[in-house]
């Protein structure tokens, strides 16, 4: 697939979202993750803060997917810089009273491939599902209902009657789990 056509279908997935399709987001998450995941993850330089703040970026994808203009940026500079800008919103969090220039974040470099790269390599979709699949039931059931139904920790929480900090901490580790799972 060339590049064109990649960002055409990421650009449409996009769009799809935006009017509620909750298998777009899921297409966007497919393709765009890895990506993303580095970007908040060089400016953060802490896996769990990543984690968290990559799932911020979903669910504001998810709510502001409608406002995506294709005219004025391409889906992945959209996407990148949510990221990049609640990454950003976390490291001043974290330090109050003290924050780095917002230019300091322009030049953070990611080593890891490209999202078009890593979208070509179609066995990751694959590999992505096997893992989730080997995750415990309700684990499984809370990072599908987190990332491709939207719901936040809180309601998560709810459903499944476990206090707010353990539903977090399922869904932290589930990632981590996915993650060495798919270093594999």
């Amino acid at each position: 697939m060339d590049m064109d056509t990649q960002r055409d279908a990421l650009r449409s997935a996009l769009l799809r979202s935006g009017h509620g399709e909750g298998s777009a987001l899921k297409e966007v998450y497919d393709k765009t993750s890895a990506k993303l995941f580095g970007v908040c993850m060089r400016i953060l330089g802490d896996p769990g803060e990543a984690e968290d703040v990559l799932q911020e970026v979903y669910l504001s994808v998810w709510r502001n997917a409608a406002a995506f203009d294709a005219a004025r940026a391409s889906p992945i500079t959209w996407l990148a810089t949510i990221a990049r800008n609640r990454s950003i919103d976390r490291l001043r969090a974290r330090r109050p009273g003290r924050s780095d220039p917002i230019d300091a974040a322009l030049q953070v470099a990611d080593s890891e491939p490209s999202a078009l790269t890593r979208m070509a390599v179609g066995q990751d979709v694959t590999r992505l599902h096997d893992c989730v699949g080997e995750l415990e039931a309700l684990h499984r059931d809370a990072i599908r209902a987190a990332f491709l139904d939207g719901l936040t920790y809180e309601v998560l929480a709810t459903r499944a009657g476990v206090p707010l900090g353990t539903m977090k901490s399922w869904i932290r580790r589930s990632l981590l789990k996915l993650r060495v799972c798919m270093d594999r």
